[in-house]
C-alpha cells in the first residue's frame, strides 16, 4: 500500500542511523534525499528504486518545499512507498511538519522516523555534553537566521537570560549578529562557544573561543556551513572530554577547562 515516510538520516556518520529508517531505505520505491544525507545510505536502496536528489544550499535550492510536496504527493498517489530521507531528525529543522501537513492535506498516509539530530550528535562528537549536572540543566535548539522585528528582539533576550546551553543550526553566516545579540542581554563575553563543522564526519573539524573572540576565530579558519554553534558553559569540558580523532588541528582550546 502506498505510504510516505518521514525519514531522520542522522547527522553524518552513517553508522548513527536507525534500524527502521535503514527498513524505510530499503523497502522504498522512491527515494528523495536532501543534501547532508550521507550518500553510503543509499546503499541500501533495493533495485530499481528511484533516487531523486533535492538538496538545498544556503541561497540556492535544487528543488522548491512546494516541488517536494508535489513530488511527495504525485508518487504516493500512483501507488508507491516513498522515503523522504532528511539530514539529522526530520521535525528538527527539516521542515518535516510542513512536508506532513501537505500528506494530511491529500489523505495520504505517512509515518515520522526520528532520527538523531547535529544539536546533539555533533556536540557529543566534540565532547561538549549539551546538558550537565552541574553547569546546565535547559537547553534550546535554535535557528540561526534572524528577522529585524521585535518577536525577534525576544527571542534573543530569553535565550541569553534563561536557558544554559544554545545549539544553533544554520548560524555561521549570522554569528556576528548572534554574538551581538547575546551580548546585547546579558551574556558574558567570557562566555565559552564552539563550532563544530560538519560534525561527526571524517572531516570533523571544531574551534572554540569565546563570544568576545569566536568570530575572528571562524573568519580566520575559515569555517563555513554546515555547523553547529554551542554556547554555554558546558563548551569547557571539551579539553576534559573530547575523544573522536579529527583529522584537523583544533583552534585556540578554551583554557581553565572544568
Amino acid at each position: 500500500m502506498a505510504k510516505v515516510y518521514l525519514v531522520g538520516a542522522g547527522p553524518g556518520d552513517p553508522e548513527l542511523i536507525t534500524l527502521k529508517a535503514i527498513k524505510c531505505i530499503q523497502q522504498a520505491d522512491v527515494i528523495l534525499y536532501d543534501r547532508l544525507v550521507n550518500k553510503e545510505l543509499l546503499s541500501y536502496a533495493k533495485t530499481g528504486a528511484e533516487l531523486i536528489y533535492c538538496g538545498k544550499q544556503p541561497d540556492h535550492h535544487a528543488m522548491t518545499q512546494e516541488t517536494i510536496h508535489h513530488f511527495l504527493i504525485r508518487y504516493a498517489k500512483s501507488g508507491k512507498i516513498v522515503t523522504r530521507l532528511k539530514g539529522g531528525d526530520p521535525f528538527v529543522f527539516g521542515r518535516g511538519g510542513e512536508e506532513a501537513e501537505a500528506l494530511v492535506k491529500e489523505n495520504i498516509p505517512f509515518e515520522i522516523v526520528p532520527g538523531i539530530t547535529s544539536g546533539i550528535a555533533a556536540s557529543a562528537y566534540a565532547g561538549i555534553p549539551v546538558t550537565h549536572r552541574d553547569v546546565s540543566s535547559s537547553v534550546a535548539f535554535v535557528t540561526g537566521h534572524h528577522k529585524n522585528d521585535r518577536q525577534e528582539s525576544e527571542k534573543w533576550e530569553s535565550l541569553a537570560k534563561g536557558i544554559d546551553t544554545l545549539a544553533i543550526y544554520m548560524g555561521v553566516s549570522n554569528l556576528p549578529y548572534i554574538r551581538e545579540q547575546l551580548l546585547k542581554y546579558g551574556k558574558s563575553e567570557d562566555t565559552p562557544i564552539a563550532l563544530v563543522h560538519w560534525g561527526t564526519t571524517d572531516i570533523q573539524k571544531t574551534v572554540t573561543g569565546t563570544l568576545a573572540t569566536i568570530v575572528d576565530i571562524v573568519r580566520e579558519e575559515q569555517i563555513e556551513n554546515p555547523s553547529m554553534i554551542i554556547i554555554g558553559e558546558v563548551v569547557r569540558y571539551r579539553e576534559k572530554l573530547k575523544w573522536f580523532k579529527e583529522n584537523i588541528q583544533t583552534l585556540s582550546p578554551i583554557s581553565e577547562a572544568l
